[in-house]
């Protein structure tokens, strides 16, 4: 069984030694009810990674570890972002999760036309900060370096910023759509840096948005003959992507 994995701001180097505090620390000591000598695994969510050895449990929240063998792994390539306009509340962790243990690079919530979750001020702030502690759980659970960055709730004009500023780039932006232009599969992306993903809510995407992000650049796709849900569209693209570029190889 591998070994469990622990965020911490700063992986040390071989042979030092770091204490683990906060939700982490408690979990392991009061959940995972872990014990000196257990072998565990240390990520910064930035790509470094640490094999390490736990030396001893100091209360319910702390525990120290000594690192052994250290190792970065860059991100694979091309970088993916994931434009998800805002779920069902229900259906929001599992989009996030499932895009998360498929690879995603970068989320970005978006208030679209048909969302029916509504986010301003406060509430934002926490939708959002519930999207980050989904992902980094999810990634710890799918064994990644890399924690994707979830960014702070786009509207209409951010999304189009960021498709139009990819495409100019060079990239690739398709739009999820049920009734696509062209298949996922006939696109190209193996020349391309940057993949956007963009995602409609429950409704789909509206016909005026499809019209606005094409005009920058987007390009209307279909993943296949299923009508997939907004939760699980994220996570199916992810794996259609990762088996034509080089994203799956290692």
């Amino acid at each position: 069984m591998t070994p469990p994995v622990f965020w911490v701001d700063e992986v040390p180097r071989a042979g030092e030694s770091v204490t683990v505090t906060g939700p982490e620390g408690r979990h392991a000591v009061t959940v995972t009810r872990i014990k000196a000598g257990a072998p565990v695994i240390l990520g910064d969510g930035r790509g470094t990674r640490a094999d390490g050895t736990v030396t001893g449990i100091d209360g319910k929240d702390r525990f120290t570890v000594r690192a052994g063998r250290v190792e970065f792994q860059a991100r694979p390539t091309p970088l993916v972002t994931v434009v998800q306009a805002l779920p069902k509340s229900d259906r929001a962790d599992l989009a996030v999760d499932l895009m998360t243990e498929a690879g995603v690079d970068e989320i970005v919530p978006w208030q679209a036309a048909r969302s029916i979750a509504r986010w301003s001020g406060s509430r934002a702030a926490k939708g959002v900060d519930k999207w980050r502690t989904v992902a980094a759980t999810a990634a710890k659970q799918a064994r990644r370096p890399w924690i994707p960055q979830v960014h702070e709730l786009s509207t209409t004009i951010g999304v189009r910023d960021l498709c139009a500023r990819v495409h100019a780039d060079g990239g690739v932006v398709a739009l999820l759509h049920e009734e696509g232009a062209v298949p996922f599969r006939s696109i190209d992306f193996t020349e391309a840096a940057e993949v956007v993903l963009v995602i409609g809510p429950e409704g789909g995407l509206t016909d005026e948005e499809i019209a606005d992000l094409t005009a920058l650049g987007g390009r209307s796709v279909v993943l296949g003959p299923e009508v997939l849900r907004t939760a699980a569209a994220g996570a199916v693209a992810l794996g259609a992507l990762g088996a034509v570029t080089d994203r799956w190889s290692r």
